[in-house]
């Protein structure tokens, strides 16, 4: 967790992880995309923020809150 900034925003991938990227990230919650949005959509993991029509992101505190509370995926 310590390559979390203190604040700002992450998207899907930074969360999720990426084998595609270069270099490839790591996921910080080790679940598939659909299990991610049933648990935004049924309270589990934190809302979404909408910066835009085509861009979803999530705040680092609510995310860095969720691992240290050690919520069962």
């Amino acid at each position: 967790m310590s390559r979390l900034p203190e604040t700002g925003f992450l998207r899907l991938r930074q969360i999720l992880g990426d084998d595609s990227a270069t270099p490839p990230l790591p996921p910080l919650i080790p679940v598939k995309k659909s299990t991610w949005w049933a648990g935004v959509k049924d309270g589990r993991f934190p809302r979404p923020v909408k910066l835009g029509p085509r861009t979803t992101v999530w705040r680092v505190e609510d995310i860095r809150r969720l691992i240290e509370e050690g919520v069962m995926w």
